[in-house]
């Protein structure tokens, strides 16, 4: 009988971690997607030759002790003499694997290869993928602190919210290199790339918009921070109870600061409420807004639906009163697609050896993001695809010379 293949998680999974109906593996084969990923998306492969025993004697012992006790004299060598100043750990607990929700570290992994590959791809980055069999946050943090010496950077994958919040700031005061959740950053980077040029199109200036954010998770209360940080005239957060607002007594510490910040108009009630007149609405949280509550918006009005697969707004209602729409999805115009980001980021970053990633140098992605589409600004481009090659160039460009504007620079 064939090796079955089910979530060790399910609660119809017996010790064997067999369930009934699941699918026989020598059949994965058949389907391209498991063909892929069979063996793995990456491998490790040397910059140097070890041909003879020349090369073996400097690559490894003895010529090897040399640069050890050079490094260990003036520890800064480390950055020159290994790979440590060029390569970015990824790390998940796989509590929140895309829209899979708490998958275990295992299952994860296919992830976390394909986002190291994108790195690779993207920005020229190195990254491995560490998949932790730990979910509580003290933990998660001791490991990725010991972790540290080997890498430059550490892009927090797939952590579910509240946690992911403390993780990525605890991690950052620990350590002296960049800590980016790009579950958080990336899409709100990419967000507001696009929202300023769909802002540039329609004439208006972002502070002259009122935006809803669907979804109080880390997606979006990052994007709420980031629209703040950029001006926006003012953005409302609503979760499954409404509108996330400072007389709701039930708000968790998080949410609480979103309130502090947001929703200068003082809007109760529930994301319909929030719509009706609003010039932007951005979807981080999956369901589906009724197409009444998207008539409500302000003629000329942006709908950024952005969950995967299935957007909260689809895009044939969306265009029947925005003038610009964007999704998550690539099979539509104006994907937000946060690989337009964390490559260029990390390369940026890494570049100058930045002890962290400043709202300053995120705040200058976006920009530098939204340059890229420049004159060719138009309803189905005012994002770029992440296949043009000036995307990556651009963001590290912008993120270095932020990193040095702001004194976070190492070289």
């Amino acid at each position: 009988m064939a090796a079955e293949i089910v979530n060790p998680r399910s609660e119809n999974a017996d010790q064997t971690g067999r369930e009934g109906g699941a699918e026989p593996l020598d059949s994965f084969d058949f389907d391209p997607v498991f063909a892929l990923h069979r063996g793995g998306k990456m491998a490790v492969q040397a910059t140097v030759p070890v041909r003879d025993k020349d090369d073996l004697s400097l690559a490894y012992t003895p010529g090897v002790a040399r640069v050890c006790t050079a490094i260990a004299e003036q520890p800064d060598l480390v950055n020159d003499y290994t790979w440590k100043s060029s390569v970015v750990a990824v790390v998940t607990d796989g509590t929140a694997v895309l829209g899979l929700g708490d998958i275990g570290p295992e299952a994860s992994l296919p992830v976390m290869e394909g986002k190291a590959i994108l790195f690779k791809q993207f920005g020229g980055v190195d990254a491995v993928p560490i998949a932790l069999a730990c979910t509580d946050v003290d933990e998660i943090i001791e490991t990725v602190v010991r972790l540290a010496p080997s890498f430059g950077g550490v892009n927090l994958e797939d952590i579910s919210a509240p946690r992911c919040f403390e993780i990525e700031r605890r991690l950052q005061e620990a350590l002296d290199i960049p800590v980016f959740h790009d579950d958080q950053h990336g899409t709100a980077i990419v967000t507001l790339a696009a929202l300023r040029n769909a802002a540039r199109l329609s004439g208006r200036g972002i502070g002259e918009l009122r935006a809803v954010i669907s979804g109080a998770g880390a997606a979006g209360v990052a994007i709420a921070k980031m629209l703040v940080e950029a001006g926006i005239g003012d953005v409302a957060v609503t979760d499954r109870k409404g509108i996330v607002s400072a007389d709701r007594a039930d708000l968790t510490d998080v949410k609480r600061e979103l309130a502090g910040f947001t929703n200068k108009a003082g809007l109760t009630g529930s994301l319909e409420d929030a719509l009706a007149g609003a010039d932007v609405f951005i979807g981080v949280s999956g369901g589906t807004v009724p197409e009444e509550a998207v008539a409500s918006m302000a003629k000329g009005a942006f709908v950024f639906a952005m969950a995967n697969p299935t957007p909260e707004v689809h895009p044939d209602v969306a265009h029947k009163y925005a003038a610009v729409v964007a999704t998550g999805r690539s099979d539509f115009p104006n994907q937000i697609n946060n690989v337009l980001a964390f490559p260029g980021i990390f390369a940026g970053a890494l570049q100058v050896r930045a002890s962290r990633i400043t709202e300053g140098m995120k705040i200058a992605a976006a920009e530098a993001l939204a340059g890229v589409v420049g004159e060719d600004l138009a309803a189905d481009y005012v994002i770029p695809s992440p296949f043009d090659e000036r995307v990556a160039p651009a963001v590290t460009a912008a993120v270095a010379a932020a990193a040095r504007a702001e004194g976070v620079a190492r070289r």
